[in-house]
C-alpha cells in the first residue's frame, strides 16, 4: 500500500480546538443535517526529464502521449511537470535557435513547472534569469541554489498550485555537482547546497501551519538527480539503496515524510519505484520515478488526496512509453498537440535550411558506446568508443599549431558528445548532424600537464565529487586521441589502478610537460576531473568547438572509425624480476569496442621486445579477455616490454616486465658430513579461514565498466547445471571468495577458494534461465574483484542440484567450529576478517 499520513501541527490544532468547544457552556443549535465528507481529489501528475530539446520527428508523438495521459483525468485534474534539463545538448532543430522551439513546445504544452537542471547554466546564471526565463512561460525552481556565500535563493524554491480544492506545492532542485558539470565562469556568483536539506527546509514550511509562508495540502518534489541504474539494468530500489552515500539514496531515505511523490532524473534511467516513507510504519510508501531522457517516456503518477483525513495514496505510479499513434490522429484529437505540431514543422524547416550543408562523409558507423553494443546506441558513458577517439584526434590536431596551443594529445568527456555519425541512410554528414555531436559551443583551449598530472587525470575516472564523494556515475570514461593508450589494473587501490601510459609509442615521462587540448569545460575540472585545475599555461584558443569540428570534418573527408580501444584492463602480471625459462601469466580483458561496427577481437600476436624468439598467438575469448602464458626466453633484455596486438582492430597493449639475466655458474665444493643440529619447527603464516560470516551480493551499480572481465570463465556459453571454472587471478591464490550469478543475485557454492592456479570451481543452479547473466566474484569483504558476462542455453540434467545456497545451515556449522577453536586454542587470539 502506498500511503503518506501527515500534517501533526493541524491535527494538534484541531485537538486544542475541541478541547475548548468541549469546555464551552452548551447552547441549543437547530438540529440540521451532518455535511457530507469531502470525496478524495485525484491528482494526474505527469512528469519528463532531461528532454534535452528534442525537435524531430518524434515531438508531436511526444505531445501526443502527454495530452493522451491529461485526458484520462482531465485538465483540471492535471499537472504537468519536469525535473529539468529541458534545455542544452540539444538536437541542432532546438541548438540552432538558441532552444526557443523547445521553451515554446513546452509552453504549449503548458508545463506547469520544472526542476533547474545544470544544463539550464550551460550559458550561465545570467541567461538563465534573462532569455530562458522571459521565454519559458513555467516556473523554474532550484531551492538549493544560493547566491554565492549565502543562504539567500537565487531561484524560485517552489511554486504553489491549486489543483480541484486541493494546493499542491512543488520543490526542485538540482545536482549538488552542477559546478563540475558547467563552465564555472558562468555560475561564479552562485553556490549549490544540499538538494535534500532544501528539500525538506522547504517542506517544513509548506506543512507549518502559517499561511505568510505557503501552506500546501500534497508536495511534490522534483529533484534533479537520480539513481545510478534503473529497471532495463536489472536494477532495484534496493539494490541502489545498497550504495548508501549516494545522492540518491539520500532523497529515498531521508526526503522528509511531508513529500508525497518524488520525481529525479540526470541520471537518464528509467524506473517507477515504490519507496518507504522514513518514519512511517512499514509497507507506506510513496513513488519515486525517473523517465530515462529525450522525452521516450512520460512518468505518470496519480495521487488519491482524501481532504477530511489529508491522507495521499498513490494509485498510479508508471513510466508510459511514448506513443506510436499516426501524428495526424493526435493533431485532430488534441489542440495543444496540433500547436506543437506548428512550432516543430517551423523549427524543422528552419533548421533543415540551416544545417543541411553537407560538411564530410563517414566511411562507416561511428558512434559512442552501447551498453552490451546494442543498435540504435543505448550510451554508456563508463566504456570507450569509436567516436571519443575521432573527436579527440580533432581536438588535437585543431590544436596543434603553436599558434592554437601546441596540443600533443586530445582529450574528451563523454558526456560532451551527445550524438553518433552513422552511414544510413547514407554518408553524408550535414552541418546539423555534425553540430549534434558537439552541441555545447565550447571553447577550445590547451594547458600543460606532466607525465605525474596525466596519469592523475586518468585515475580520476573513477570518479570522486568536491566533497570526496562517488557521484552518481561513478566512472567517466574519456575519449583519448589515437596517439596515446594505456593499462590499468581495475583490483588496485584507488589512485593507484593505472599500469602504464604511452604516447607516441614511448612511454610517459612522468616529469616532462605534455600539452592537451580540450574543452574549456573539461579544462576547468568539469565531470570531476579535478587535476586538471592543477595544470599550467593554460590558453583559449579563440576557437569554438562546433566550428573545429566541423573543419576537421571536411578537411579529413571522409572520416573512418578506428576500432583500436586505447586502454586495457591488465591483471596478474609479475611484480618481481622473473627468471629465463619462467612461465608469466596475466589476464588481459576490455579489448573489444561496444561501438557500432566493432569487430570482435579473437587473437592477439605477442612480440617479446629484443628477443628473436616466435612466441604463439594468444587466443581472446567472445568478452574480450584473454588469458596469456608465456615462456620467458633466453635472450630476454633485463627491462623489456611484452606487446600484445590484436589482428582485428588494431589495439596495443604493452605489458613491461624485469628479467633477472645474472647467470650464476656454481662451483663445486665438497659435501661436508652434516652433523644433526636439533631444529625448531619452522612458524608458518596461519592458513587462510573461511570467513565467519554469509557472503551478500554486491549491489549492481558496484559492476562498473573498469571491473568487467577482471575475472574470465573458461567458456563463453553453458548449459543450466554444469561446472563452471572462474578465473581468479594467481594474486588471489588461497583467499575466500564468493562467487554471483545474477540477474535476481544466487551465490554458488557459498565461500570457495582460490586454487594455485587463481581458480575457482562450482556449479551452475539447474533452474537458471536460458540468456545471458553476470558472473561476479566478491572478496571476503564483499568487494568485487570482478566480473564477466555468459550465456546459458538450457538446462543439463534434471538430476542436478540447483546451487544457489541456503547460508543458514552453513552459519550454524561455521558458528559451531568457531566455538570448537575457541576452545582448543583458549589463550591464542583469533582473527577475524572485517
Amino acid at each position: 500500500m502506498s500511503l503518506t499520513s501527515r500534517r501533526p501541527i493541524r491535527l494538534g490544532f484541531a485537538a486544542a480546538l475541541g478541547a475548548c468547544l468541549a469546555a464551552a457552556p452548551l447552547v441549543a443549535i437547530p438540529a440540521q443535517a451532518a455535511p457530507a465528507p469531502p470525496e478524495a481529489v485525484q491528482l494526474n501528475l505527469l512528469n519528463i526529464n532531461d528532454f534535452h530539446g528534442r525537435i524531430d520527428e518524434n515531438t508531436v508523438k511526444f505531445a501526443g502521449t502527454v495530452e493522451t495521459l491529461r485526458a484520462e483525468y482531465g485538465d483540471d485534474a492535471t499537472l504537468f511537470l519536469s525535473d529539468g534539463d529541458n534545455i542544452g545538448a540539444s538536437l541542432f532543430a532546438s541548438a540552432s535557435q538558441q532552444d526557443t522551439p523547445t521553451l515554446d513546445v513546452l509552453n504549449a504544452l503548458e508545463l506547469n513547472a520544472s526542476a533547474v537542471g545544470n544544463h539550464e547554466f550551460d550559458q550561465g546564471y545570467a541567461d538563465l534569469i534573462g532569455r530562458v526565463a522571459d521565454t519559458a512561460d513555467f516556473d523554474y525552481l532550484g531551492a538549493n541554489v544560493y547566491k554565492a556565500g549565502t543562504e539567500e535563493p537565487a531561484l524560485d524554491e517552489y511554486v504553489l498550485t491549486e489543483v480541484q480544492g486541493v494546493t499542491v506545492g512543488i520543490i526542485g532542485t538540482v545536482t549538488e555537482e552542477t559546478p563540475s558539470l558547467v563552465s564555472p565562469n558562468g555560475i561564479a556568483s552562485l553556490s549549490f547546497g544540499d538538494p535534500v536539506e532544501a528539500v525538506n527546509r522547504v517542506a517544513a514550511e509548506l506543512t507549518d501551519g502559517d499561511p505568510a509562508n505557503g501552506e500546501a495540502d500534497v508536495l511534490i518534489a522534483e529533484y534533479h538527480e537520480g539513481a545510478s541504474a534503473g529497471t532495463p539494468e536489472d536494477a532495484t530500489l534496493e539494490q541502489e539503496l545498497a550504495v548508501t552515500d549516494s545522492a540518491f539514496a539520500r532523497i529515498v531515505t531521508e526526503t522528509s515524510a511531508a513529500v508525497d511523490a518524488i520525481f529525479t532524473g540526470h541520471t537518464h534511467k528509467q524506473y517507477a519505484w515504490n519507496a518507504q516513507v522514513p518514519g512511517e510504519a512499514a509497507g507506506v510508501t510513496r513513488p519515486v520515478l525517473q523517465t530515462g531522457n529525450y522525452g521516450e517516456n512520460i512518468g505518470q503518477v496519480v495521487l488519491s488526496y482524501d481532504p477530511a483525513t489529508d491522507v495521499a495514496t498513490t494509485v498510479t505510479n508508471q513510466n508510459v512509453p511514448r506513443t506510436e499513434t499516426d501524428d495526424a490522429e493526435l493533431v485532430a484529437a488534441f489542440p495543444r498537440v496540433a500547436e506543437v505540431q506548428t512550432i516543430t514543422d517551423a523549427a524543422l524547416a528552419e533548421a533543415e535550411e540551416l544545417g543541411s550543408v553537407p560538411v564530410g562523409a563517414v566511411s562507416a558507423d561511428i558512434t559512442r558506446a552501447s551498453i552490451e553494443g546494442a543498435t540504435p546506441v543505448v550510451e554508456d558513458r563508463a566504456a570507450p568508443s569509436t567516436l571519443g577517439t575521432l573527436v579527440a584526434n580533432s581536438l588535437r590536431d585543431s590544436l596543434a599549431d603553436p599558434a592554437t596551443g601546441g596540443a600533443e594529445i586530445g582529450v574528451v568527456n563523454p558526456g560532451g558528445m551527445r550524438a553518433d555519425l552513422l552511414a544510413t541512410p547514407d554518408p553524408v554528414v550535414t552541418y546539423a548532424e555534425a553540430n549534434a555531436v558537439l552541441p555545447f559551443v565550447n571553447n577550445l583551449w590547451t594547458t600543460t600537464l606532466t607525465g605525474a598530472q596525466f596519469k592523475t587525470v586518468l585515475e580520476q575516472q573513477w570518479q570522486r565529487d568536491d566533497e570526496g564523494e562517488v557521484p552518481s556515475r561513478p566512472y567517466l570514461q574519456l575519449g583519448l586521441s589515437d596517439n596515446v593508450n594505456y593499462t590499468f589494473d581495475p583490483t588496485r587501490a584507488e589512485g593507484d589502478r593505472i599500469t602504464g601510459i604511452w604516447v607516441n609509442d614511448e612511454a610517459i615521462d612522468p616529469t616532462r610537460g605534455y600539452r592537451i587540448g580540450s574543452f574549456n569545460f573539461l579544462l576547468t575540472g568539469g565531470d570531476n576531473f579535478w587535476e586538471f585545475q592543477n595544470a599550467t599555461d593554460t590558453r583559449d584558443s579563440g576557437l569554438v568547438d562546433r566550428d573545429a569540428w566541423i573543419s576537421y570534418l571536411t578537411a579529413n573527408n571522409p572520416v573512418s572509425p578506428s576500432f583500436a580501444v586505447a586502454q586495457a584492463a591488465v591483471t596478474g602480471v609479475p611484480t618481481e624480476a622473473v627468471a629465463v625459462g619462467d612461465t608469466v601469466s596475466f589476464a588481459v580483458s576490455q579489448l573489444n569496442l561496444t561501438s557500432s561496427g566493432a569487430p570482435k577481437n579473437t587473437t592477439l600476436a605477442v612480440d617479446w621486445a629484443g628477443s628473436a624468439t616466435e612466441f604463439a598467438a594468444v587466443a581472446v575469448d567472445a568478452s574480450g579477455a584473454a588469458a596469456v602464458a608465456l615462456t620467458v626466453p633466453a635472450d630476454a633484455a633485463a627491462n623489456t616490454v611484452v606487446t600484445l596486438t590484436a589482428a582485428e582492430t588494431g589495439t596495443v597493449v604493452r605489458v613491461p616486465l624485469t628479467v633477472d639475466t645474472t647467470v650464476v655458474t656454481p662451483t663445486p665444493t665438497p659435501t661436508p658430513t652434516p652433523t644433526p643440529v636439533p631444529t625448531e619447527p619452522t612458524p608458518t603464516e596461519p592458513a587462510p579461514t573461511v570467513p565467519g560470516v554469509a557472503a551478500t551480493p554486491a549491489p549492481v551499480s558496484s559492476l562498473t565498466e573498469p571491473l568487467r572481465n577482471a575475472v574470465s570463465t573458461t567458456k563463453t556459453s553453458y548449459r543450466a547445471g554444469a561446472e563452471i571454472t572462474i578465473s581468479v587471478g594467481a594474486e588471489h591464490a588461497g583467499e575466500y571468495v564468493s562467487v554471483w550469478v545474477r540477474s535476481t543475485p544466487v551465490n554458488l557454492g557459498g565461500w570457495l577458494q582460490v586454487s594455485e592456479a587463481g581458480t575457482v570451481t562450482t556449479t551452475l543452479p539447474t533452474d537458471l534461465a536460458a540468456g545471458t547473466h553476470r558472473i561476479i566474484v566478491q572478496d571476503a569483504s564483499g568487494a568485487v574483484l570482478g566480473w564477466t558476462e555468459i550465456t546459458v542455453t538450457g538446462s543439463t540434467t534434471a538430476a542436478l542440484a540447483a546451487t544457489g545456497v541456503d547460508s543458514t545451515p552453513w552459519l550454524v556449522g561455521a558458528a559451531l567450529m568457531l566455538l570448537i577453536g575457541a576452545v582448543l586454542l583458549r589463550r591464542r587470539p583469533i582473527p577475524t576478517e572485517s
